[in-house]
């Protein structure tokens, strides 16, 4: 049986819906004036747009919200080092390792911002509003993360509350993470968080009042595997079913922690199961898919999530240097990736998924959608690391008005043959007109650009202009 499957028969009860008051966390007041600015020129569709024609935006999900995306947990400090050999893999000497590591602070050029902060920049770098719900500790790695989400027009909402304010432990410090690359280019990452049973921010009781709010005035709240590794199951699933009831989509991503949290502590099964089965939007690779679903081909994988949620749109998934799919219970849309000069990886994910949410906020068509997003990525990927790292507009808007992509129409014909899915299929591709072969429909590449590029090109000049 499919993980998703067992998951679906697990009883659901919430542990713990009561809340309690939380204070944000605050910067200097003249500064806070400039935080949640869009880049001027874009803005959202109209209330009662059609998301590819499957998705009514309400009045109440679109109106009177503050803020484009907010994002759950996961605000780290990435600590980027080259070093002779990767982390050992036994947990004692892998402890050793980091501690010896933190024992002092690194030089402040290899400090970067990380978790999702890489989301939330390359969002805001596409004009959405967007703010980080989570924990940042009050010492020099907190400010050099708030200043870095300042800088970039981000906000933060804390979730201390009055009596946490008053504590000095380890536990209510920011989160590092350090991130290794040895001589071969290897990654390998390692932070507090992996060495508990518990959350690394377990003494998060309950949801605090002010991150419901904010999670009221999102139009989507994201979500990550990652969460699970800070705040406690409860809290997660507090955070949804406020979004539910608020008409907040919600987006979660379950990466490689979807795996193991299936295996991991009854609460911990339950958010999973409610994480898969409520959330909007579905991001995964095609390795993640697969374990989740015990289906190799995608397609059908992605289809397989629909029919086991009551609630999901999208299930988008993430291939690599082949591209990406989008799928529906109406149709499957597959874009490739573009052709770029691999420098690092790492933030290329949630580049991706921050031009899933423009697309999913603008009504954005699926081709649209694809290929801003499999463009973002790729300005990422151009770079080295993350966090202020990952895509410029600039570099986004060359690789769209390049539109070189790394096509393989025969990998695409059979992964889509193999679907046998009862439904529309398109394929972007590198034809110079519309057309059908293989039982899908192909766009030409260049018309897509061609709707993306107006989008982008005056809200670049303008950010210009006022920088």
């Amino acid at each position: 049986m499919s993980l998703v499957k067992t998951l679906i028969n697990l009883p659901f009860t919430n542990p713990n819906p009561s809340s309690s008051h939380g204070t944000p966390l605050q910067l200097p007041p003249p500064r806070r004036a400039a935080l949640l600015r869009p880049i001027a020129g874009l803005r959202l569709s109209g209330v009662g747009a059609t998301l590819n024609g499957n998705y009514e935006v309400s009045k109440k999900s679109v109106l009177h919200k503050g803020a484009d995306l907010a994002t759950l947990g996961n605000l780290c400090v990435d600590i980027v080092l080259n070093v002779p050999c990767l982390p050992p893999a036994n947990r004692d000497e892998r402890k050793e390792y980091m501690e010896n590591l933190a024992s002092s602070p690194p030089d402040k050029k290899f400090w970067e911002a990380g978790g999702n902060c890489n989301l939330v920049i390359a969002a805001s770098r596409l004009g959405l509003k967007c703010v980080t719900l989570g924990h940042v500790g009050h010492e020099i790695y907190g400010n050099f993360l708030l200043e870095v989400l300042h800088e970039e027009h981000i906000d933060t909402v804390g979730m201390m509350d009055g009596n946490d304010l008053a504590a000095c432990s380890d536990a209510y410090e920011t989160l590092l993470c350090w991130v290794l690359v040895d001589p071969f280019q290897r990654h390998g990452f390692c932070s507090r968080a992996d060495f508990s049973q518990e959350p690394a921010f377990n003494w998060i009781k309950k949801l605090p009042e002010k991150i419901r709010n904010t999670i009221q005035e999102s139009k989507i709240l994201f979500c990550n595997g990652y969460a699970f590794d800070e705040l406690h199951p409860h809290i997660i699933i507090s955070s949804i079913e406020c979004a539910i009831s608020s008409g907040t989509a919600v987006f979660f991503d379950p990466g490689p922690r979807g795996k193991t949290l299936f295996h991991g502590t009854p609460d911990e099964r339950r958010a999973l199961d409610l994480s898969l089965r409520q959330s909007d939007v579905l991001l995964l690779t095609s390795d993640e898919v697969e374990s989740l679903t015990g289906i190799q081909n995608p397609i059908k994988a992605g289809q397989e999530l629909l029919k086991s949620s009551s609630r999901t749109k999208w299930v988008v998934i993430k291939m690599g240097s082949k591209g990406s799919l989008l799928i529906t219970k109406s149709m499957v849309t597959s874009a490739p990736a573009f052709k770029v000069e691999l420098v690092d990886t790492v933030g290329c994910g949630d580049s991706f998924t921050a031009a899933i949410a423009f697309g999913f906020l603008h009504n954005l068509p699926a081709a649209q959608t694809l290929m801003l997003a499999n463009a973002v990525g790729a300005a990422t990927a151009t770079g080295c690391g993350a966090g202020r790292n990952v895509a410029h507009l600039e570099v986004v808007l060359d690789l769209l008005k390049q539109s070189k992509i790394n096509e393989d129409y025969a990998f695409w014909a059979q992964l889509l043959k193999e679907s046998e899915a009862p439904c529309t299929i398109s394929l972007v591709s590198g034809l110079g007109v519309y057309g059908c072969a293989d039982g899908f429909s192909c766009i030409p590449v260049r018309s897509v650009v061609e709707e993306l590029l107006p989008m982008f090109e005056a809200a670049y000049e303008k950010s210009t202009i006022t920088s």
